[in-house]
């Protein structure tokens, strides 16, 4: 009896020696596969696709070059930091597809940065961003940062001067200016340099981008229809005080380009005015309604004094209106909306009198009809 106990003691011992060198050897299994090194990412060099560099290209493909190297870093942390989560699809999904996106976007900004100031390169840009995995751990390959730098005067590598535009000068076909309109041509005349130094920044900073057609739909299409606003501003101005002048606005606003670089011609901007011809604005020649009263009983002079008074100032806001819209509207234009209105003012100011007259004498009989209508001093 006592023989029996002692045999299963000993088989128990035995057996719970079994599952402890069991467990250990598991444990051991486990750590083995736990010091397995992490994969790291396995990226294309793209250093070496540029072509050469533009001068002013080259800090701004520096800064991108070591951006690549940044995002492969930060995924090589990224496969240590999440290793062992998620399915099959983790890695691809979370780390590579990601890495790739980003890639992407800074190969696109080092080919505009170089199509600013040369001919933008044609990069494969889904192959160059997509990153593979080094399984077996081991340091991920660094993209080099060198920038390969433009030779001089080398055309084929970007370095061929960026056009300028060419447009016509204004200031020469533009009739004598009445002092008036001085200080408005002078700054539309400035107006038109200021529009050619914006379209030549323009053609620099876009330079490679777009189609065939990039230049022409985007910098000197807009360029002419500003010049042809500020062409038709200074017609309207000079017109305002003398007659309009007919010029070729069209082929006045349309701008060339100079291939081969080199300064625009600026638009001089000194204005002829007061020159010897110059035709003066036209004003008003009204009757005098003062000679025509009778007698002013005291009670009424002052409100006749007023309706007098306001007699000049239609007079001089009529000639002011004949200064503002010389050379507008058709051959009707002064009559119907200068001296109608004018008239139509008067008659009722001429009534107004009369009536005030009226209320402490007899009302005068006015010939309003010849009193009211006013000519031109041409």
């Amino acid at each position: 009896m006592y023989t029996s106990r002692t045999n299963t003691r000993r088989w128990q011992i035995a057996g719970v020696a079994a599952v402890a060198v069991a467990m250990v050897g598991v444990g051991l299994g486990v750590a083995a596969a736990d010091e397995t090194a992490a994969p790291t990412v396995n990226c294309p060099a793209v250093a070496g696709k540029l072509p050469a560099v533009p001068a002013q290209a080259r800090a701004e493909i520096a800064r991108n070059l070591a951006l690549l190297n940044t995002q492969i870093a930060e995924a090589n942390r990224r496969l240590v930091t999440s290793r062992g989560e998620g399915g099959p699809n983790f890695v691809q999904n979370a780390i590579l597809g990601p890495l790739k996106d980003k890639r992407v976007a800074t190969i696109n900004r080092m080919a505009t940065a170089i199509g600013r100031n040369a001919p933008r390169p044609q990069l494969d840009v889904q192959g160059l961003a997509a990153c593979s995995l080094n399984q077996g751990g081991g340091a991920s390959a660094a993209e080099p940062t060198a920038v390969p730098t433009q030779v001089a005067g080398n055309a084929a590598s970007g370095g061929g001067a960026t056009p300028t535009v060419n447009c016509p000068a204004i200031a020469g076909k533009l009739p004598a200016v009445p002092a008036q309109a001085g200080a408005e041509i002078a700054r539309n005349l400035a107006l038109l340099n200021t529009q050619i130094a914006e379209a030549n920044r323009r053609l620099v900073t876009s330079r490679g981008e777009g189609g065939p057609n990039f230049v022409q739909n985007a910098i000197l299409g807009p360029l002419k229809d500003k010049r042809v606003a500020t062409i038709n501003r200074m017609a309207t101005a000079i017109g305002r005080n003398a007659p309009r002048p007919q010029l070729d606005v069209q082929g006045l606003a349309a701008c060339s380009l100079n291939q081969g670089g080199g300064a625009s011609a600026a638009e001089p901007t000194a204005v002829a005015t007061g020159a010897p011809g110059a035709v003066a604005a036209r004003t008003v020649n009204c009757p005098k309604v003062a000679g025509a009263l009778p007698a002013i009983p005291a009670q009424a002079r002052d409100e006749v004094t007023r309706n007098l008074a306001l007699l000049d100032t239609q007079i001089g806001e009529a000639n002011r209106r004949l200064a503002t819209s010389a050379g507008e509207g058709g051959p009707n234009f002064v009559q119907n909306a200068i001296l109608g209105p004018l008239a139509d003012k008067r008659v009722a100011t001429i009534n107004r009198i009369a009536t005030a007259i009226g209320r402490h004498a007899a009302r005068p009989d006015l010939d309003v009809a010849t009193l009211a209508p006013c000519a031109l001093n041409n």
